[in-house]
């Protein structure tokens, strides 16, 4: 599973990655993207709020299914960071990772790599990174 990341400094503020959404739910604010973080589904306010069970957890993401969905407002209230928001038509919009398209629009249409999917893969460096440093301390430690 990826998340996104946003590297701030690379950001130029074009707005591609708001624009290009298909659900509708990023945000720019002050030139830092307002996108869900897909808590884990034992902790999402939102998933754990919904009185109709619309939010579920899938593939990795937190998603919205419409057709449960009553518009309540609940899930809106529940998320810490405001990344889901009712529309004047009563459509709730929330990131999906873009669980049904082959890429992430907002990392596709990033002309800067500001955002990126690629956690797994920053994490296998950590990880490489640490293994050789301990090393390293083993060979002084001899």
């Amino acid at each position: 599973m990826s998340d996104l990341i946003f590297t701030p400094e690379l950001c130029v503020d074009c707005m591609k990655c708001e624009r290009n959404c298909p659900q509708n739910s990023m945000k720019l604010v002050d030139k830092v993207p307002l996108f869900c973080m897909h808590c884990s589904p034992e902790k999402a306010p939102c998933l754990l709020i919904c009185p109709e069970g619309a939010i579920e957890a899938l593939g990795g993401a937190i998603t919205i299914n419409n057709e449960k969905c009553i518009g309540c407002g609940a899930c809106e209230r529940a998320c810490p960071i405001g990344a889901i928001h009712i529309d004047g038509f009563g459509d709730v919009h929330k990131c999906n990772l873009c669980n049904d398209q082959d890429e992430k629009q907002c990392v596709a249409n990033c002309p800067t790599g500001a955002l990126k999917d690629d956690i797994d893969e920053q994490i296998a460096e950590k990880q490489k990174k640490i293994a050789s440093e301990f090393n390293k301390i083993k060979e002084i430690l001899k």
